[in-house]
């Protein structure tokens, strides 16, 4: 990096936040691409039916985080382009980049909390779908996408009001290991859903936070750089 020799301490510490936003945007990626890609995720998506609304969750999940995440390593390049250049122009775009990425959380922030159990509902109707299909043997793919559930989860079965789950159990199960430690799939989706939903909400909570404060740094900086009256040392620069 190149930082003017008169303010080198403000421009180094004004790099390693950035280089913050940027872990930031690289976090975002990553939780997207597991919620996107996992095993767990990925297994309920295919089986459901489009009629089921988890599916397109599941899309809309992954490319927003991508977007959040691309913006947010944007605005960080923008704002330390901005700081070695002194550019009012850059420091205006890192704004707006930041700008748009919390008017983007805003509205996920809400909808996780105004439809905190549509998630959890999809996916169980999901497996209730296969579960009775099986029970009422109309189908043998569904054997073996009820046997991947319970593989993947590490459940076995559910509480039926019909009584003869043991049939099903036995033969969709794929192991005694699984049979003795395995717990009613619906809570075991349940509660590994929560938990997911728990790192995504705290991640939100800590991106909002960071936005805000993006937004506040990139405001100081372009007023900064415009009411500088020590212009003469613009091109003086050493190679950090």
């Amino acid at each position: 990096f190149m930082c003017a020799q008169q303010e080198l301490l403000p421009c180094q510490s004004h790099l390693k936040k950035t280089l913050l936003f940027q872990l930031l945007g690289l976090s975002i990626a990553t939780l997207s691409s597991v919620t996107h890609y996992g095993l767990h995720f990925t297994l309920i998506s295919d089986i459901s039916l489009e009629s089921n609304s988890y599916r397109a969750i599941h899309h809309t999940a992954f490319y927003f985080g991508i977007c959040l995440s691309m913006t947010l390593i944007l605005a960080a390049l923008l704002s330390s382009a901005a700081m070695v250049r002194e550019s009012q122009c850059l420091t205006a775009m890192g704004f707006f980049c930041f700008a748009l990425a919390f008017y983007g959380l805003i509205p996920a922030v809400c909808w996780r909390y105004t439809h905190s159990t549509e998630v959890e509902d999809s996916m169980m109707d999901v497996y209730d779908l296969v579960y009775e299909e099986v029970r009422r043997n109309t189908s043998s793919f569904r054997r073996h996408e009820l046997t991947a559930i319970h593989e993947v989860f590490l459940c076995c079965g559910k509480h039926s009001p019909f009584g003869d789950t043991a049939d099903i159990e036995h033969k969709t199960c794929p192991s005694i290991q699984v049979r003795d430690v395995g717990q009613d799939c619906l809570r075991e989706i349940q509660d590994f859903l929560r938990k997911h939903m728990g790192f995504v909400s705290t991640l939100l909570g800590i991106t909002i936070g960071f936005t805000v404060y993006g937004m506040i740094l990139t405001s100081f900086l372009w007023f900064s750089i415009h009411f500088s009256s020590n212009l003469n040392r613009k091109g003086k620069y050493i190679l950090r």
